[in-house]
Order: structure tokens, then C-alpha cells, then sequence
């Protein structure tokens, strides 16, 4: 099912990794570096995919080059959300690849790219197809985020709401289908993309959408799919089995899933956030993750 694992999600971005605790990211580089080995070790063919890179920032990359990350994964993935929350045109998406290329010979993933619907949904209509006619053929993994809006009653994860002021509200605003799961002019504008250009759609805990999203995918045609694997998650109640109900479900896809979220009571902080006090637990999870769902048919041609 896991033709690929991405290791964490948006390391240099204060709503998923706290630079107080790592202010040199050194302690991510060694969890990073570990888990890596371990998603190796379990799984060759599983392509590792350093998390997404938000902003953009080639920077630092070499800096995590410098730590020896680089030599663990097989690909680095970037998040893009120019028309929301990144300061580059929409139209700069080829550069910003660029840009990492400069400093890397991996090939190069989009892990995320979106628009919301937050000024006018045919804002988002303009920008799936803006973004597909940028990216297809210059990635060899496009996910666009989302299929679903998040629900109200959740809340974003976000780390920084009050400086996001009215643009956190954005969050909220992000999918194909609206809340309700009635569809957007977005819908339409993706499907004939589907094929070439994924989707990435997490789900939370026990999340009631799952089966009605994996009807969506399946009749758009969507063949690659993002979504996530939390290790905070793991240690609830019955969370294998619910791991377990969620990768059968989407087991007719190609699935990049997303290891990351330190569990509170295994963090330097109580916080999701928070670098692990024992980097080696977050290697273990990712091994029996991939022990359990990863590919006899990995994707290391899509990293070529």
C-alpha cells in the first residue's frame, strides 16, 4: 500500500516543529537521519521523502544537508500556497523547483500545492488549473490539498493563529468539496488532472469521511494519494485497528503517508510540535508502519 513515506511534515514551519526546543534543527536532523535508516532497513523499495519543505526554502535544505539528512532519503518534498500564504506569484512555481534543484540532485516532490476558496471559489477554479498547467510534468509527484474543507468545528494546526490573523481562516477553506462534502467549480477544474496530479487528504482519528473519500477518489480517477500516519495517534485506544481500517481502505492507491506528531508524553515538550526525547521511538514507529502497510512494488522509478 506505502509506496512512499515522508519523513515529518513541514520541518521548517513553527505549526509543525518547534525551533525554541531545535533552534539549529539539529535534533530534527538526527530523528530524521534515524528514521530514514530504519524505513530503509524495514522497506528498500519504500522511496523516503523528506517532509515538505514550507516555506521553500532551499537554505535551508543545505542545512539539513550539512546534518547528513540528505543521505537517507531518496526525495525531498515542497509545499506551495502561493495565492494564501507564501510571498512568490503563483506563476513562480517553476522557479521555486528550480531553486531546489540548485542545491540538491534529488528529485524534487510536490507534496502540497493549493488554493482555497476563502475570497471567491472561482479564485480556486483558476488556480487547480494555473497549478496543473506549472507543475504536471515538472514533478514527479504532485499532491494537490485538499479533496475535503476542514470541518469548522476543528481547529487548524497551527502554531501561530493570532499572527495568521484573517489568512488563518484560509485553512478552513482548502478542498474540493466543501464541508458537507457537496462539491466546488474546484471539482470539475481538477478531474481532468486527476490521473497526473494526486490529492492529499489526511484523515484523523476514526474520521467519518473515509469511506465517502475514498468514493471521490476512486471516481475521479486519482491514483496517488497523500495522507498521514500520526505517532501521537498510536498510542490512543485501539489505534492499529483504525490504522488498519484506513490503509485497507485506501489500499487500490499509490500512498505517500506521512509519519509525524510526537506524542505528549514522549516529547521534550508536551506538544505535538515538540522534538522527541528519544528520537529512536519516532524511527521505530515509522519501521513498523512500513513493516505492516509498506509495497512489494515501491515507487523508486517515481524518485528517479
Amino acid at each position: 500500500m506505502i509506496e512512499a513515506a515522508k519523513i515529518w511534515n513541514e520541518p521548517n514551519n513553527k505549526s509543525h516543529w518547534d525551533p525554541e526546543i531545535d533552534p539549529d534543527w539539529s535534533r530534527f536532523a538526527a530523528m530524521a537521519r534515524l528514521a530514514g535508516q530504519a524505513i530503509r532497513a524495514e522497506n528498500p523499495r519504500v522511496t523516503r521523502v523528506l517532509g515538505g519543505l514550507s516555506p521553500i526554502d532551499p537554505g535551508y535544505l543545505q542545512l539539513l544537508d550539512g546534518y547528513g539528512v540528505l543521505d537517507e532519503v531518496d526525495a525531498v518534498g515542497v509545499h506551495g500556497f502561493p495565492l494564501d500564504w507564501n510571498l512568490w506569484s503563483i506563476h513562480d512555481w517553476p522557479q521555486k523547483l528550480d531553486e531546489i534543484r540548485a542545491v540538491t540532485d534529488k528529485p524534487v516532490w510536490v507534496t502540497e500545492a493549493g488554493v482555497s476558496s476563502f475570497g471567491a471559489e472561482e479564485v480556486q477554479v483558476w488556480g487547480v488549473k494555473r497549478t496543473a498547467e506549472l507543475l504536471v510534468g515538472r514533478a514527479p509527484r504532485i499532491h494537490w490539498y485538499s479533496l475535503y474543507d476542514l470541518p469548522k468545528a476543528w481547529e487548524a494546526t497551527t502554531r501561530h493563529k493570532e499572527a495568521e490573523g484573517s489568512s488563518y481562516y484560509r485553512h478552513f477553506h482548502m478542498g474540493l468539496l466543501r464541508e458537507d462534502g457537496s462539491p466546488k467549480g474546484a471539482l470539475e477544474a481538477y478531474a481532468p488532472y486527476a490521473a497526473e496530479m494526486g490529492l492529499c487528504q489526511w484523515f484523523h482519528f476514526e474520521d467519518h469521511r473515509l469511506d465517502e473519500a475514498v468514493a471521490w477518489l476512486k471516481r475521479l480517477g486519482v491514483k496517488h494519494l497523500r495522507t498521514g500516519l500520526s505517532w501521537a495517534d498510536s498510542l490512543r485506544p485501539n489505534a492499529l485497528s483504525w490504522f488498519d481500517r484506513q490503509m485497507d481502505a485506501l489500499s487500490d492507491f499509490a500512498v505517500t503517508v506521512t509519519f509525524c506528531f510526537t506524542p505528549e508524553e514522549r516529547g521534550i515538550a508536551p506538544h505535538h510540535t515538540s522534538a522527541p526525547r528519544a528520537p529512536e521511538e519516532f524511527a521505530e514507529f515509522c519501521a513498523a508502519m512500513v513493516r505492516r502497510y509498506g509495497s512489494s512494488e515501491g515507487a523508486l522509478t517515481a524518485a528517479e
